[in-house]
């Protein structure tokens, strides 16, 4: 142990450069899974806020935020005639691109009634809708346009008041904004219109149960989980592929820059490993010097790779709110275990410069 921490802060300034280096590809790829968690954490944030655990949903339609359903007149009404049925939810929900201040918007509107639910669950300024034309937008969007209490806003063709400001509504594409049904429906030129029921069953009841209840025409009967993990697979589609993309490239350069410290720093000591060769020690004790040199130099820079993402992170979110950087304790172990298989993968060329050393090599 002493040994190989002898032959990394030999040269001080390159042992600082290879912490440095590793702490960067550490950092990158705890931010990169941290926004990938965050934008998943957006995706389910209003449906785990939603009441009932049954989402119904036109036939066919199989996610929520992407999806444009509209239930068959009475489905409401059948499906609170299905026993077990405590509670249901309607709301409208409609996805549009909208103009503010110049700027072109995309908006998830939910229409919902105020006294039954289906709204927003965290006033940070105001109240929610109580009459047509009233309006609740997201705190991150209002700021970015300017937009306060009492302000008229025109949205579609309509005229709407904002009443006030809600938390946790921001996506990373968009925002929600909730008004009552009769609102939505009129922006929407779509009276009585009904996108989804949140479904709430009786005590006793399971979810899965009533779900497999509810036969109505026209229509489908989902778990909420499912429709969220539906929802988090079309975002897979456009985050993950480019996500594992830069986290295998910053793996691959905390590799490289583990190895080559490592390896100099093995090659200037060759005459030391080869008299500690002459004198009887073993490659596997040699190995294992190689290897803790890697293993400092790698479990050190996760460790500052950590905090950086940390506090990177923070500031990250207090700029753009709408980005959300979630470092999760597992992501921290996954770093962990990335900077110690960094280690691993960094000690196999130096180690086989060891192994093919010979004793009598550094006596001529």
């Amino acid at each position: 142990m002493l040994l190989a921490l002898r032959n990394l802060t030999h040269d001080r300034t390159r042992f600082a450069l290879s912490v440095a280096g590793v702490s960067l590809a550490v950092m990158l790829i705890l931010l990169l899974s941290g926004y990938r968690a965050g934008i998943y954490r957006q995706t389910a944030e209003y449906l785990d806020h939603a009441p009932g655990s049954v989402v119904v949903a036109q036939r066919g339609v199989r996610d929520f935020l992407a999806a444009n359903s509209i239930l068959p007149p009475g489905a409401a009404k059948a499906v609170a005639d299905v026993p077990g049925v405590a509670r249901v939810v309607p709301v409208v929900a409609q996805t549009a691109i909208v103009e503010l201040n110049g700027r072109k918007e995309l908006v998830y509107f939910i229409g919902y009634d105020p006294g039954i639910g289906g709204g927003p669950w965290s006033l940070t300024e105001g109240r929610e809708p109580t009459a047509e034309g009233e309006v609740v937008f997201d705190r991150v969007m209002a700021a970015e346009h300017g937009i306060r209490l009492g302000d008229h806003v025109t949205v579609l063709g309509g005229s709407l008041t904002v009443v006030g400001l809600s938390d946790e509504t921001a996506l990373w594409i968009g925002s929600f904004v909730f008004a009552d049904s009769s609102t939505i429906e009129s922006l929407m030129r779509a009276p009585a219109a009904q996108s989804f029921l949140f479904v709430t069953p009786q005590p006793g009841v399971k979810p899965n149960e009533l779900r497999g209840r509810i036969h109505v025409q026209g229509i489908d009967a989902m778990l909420k989980a499912d429709v969220i993990v539906a929802d988090q697979r079309l975002l897979a589609r456009v985050y993950d592929a480019a996500i594992g993309l830069m986290t295998a490239i910053a793996f691959f350069v905390g590799v490289l820059v583990v190895g080559l410290t490592v390896y100099t720093a093995t090659i200037e000591r060759r005459r030391e490993y080869g008299a500690l060769k002459a004198l009887g020690a073993g490659n596997r004790v040699l190995y294992r010097i190689v290897a803790i040199q890697a293993l400092i130099a790698g479990v050190t820079g996760a460790a500052l790779g950590t905090l950086l993402a940390y506090g990177l992170g923070r500031l990250f979110v207090a700029w753009r709110p709408q980005f959300p950087v979630t470092i999760e304790p597992t992501a921290i172990l996954v770093a962990l275990g990335v900077s110690v298989a960094m280690a691993v993968l960094a000690a196999l060329v130096p180690a086989r410069a060891i192994a093919r050393l010979a004793p009598a090599d550094v006596f001529r």
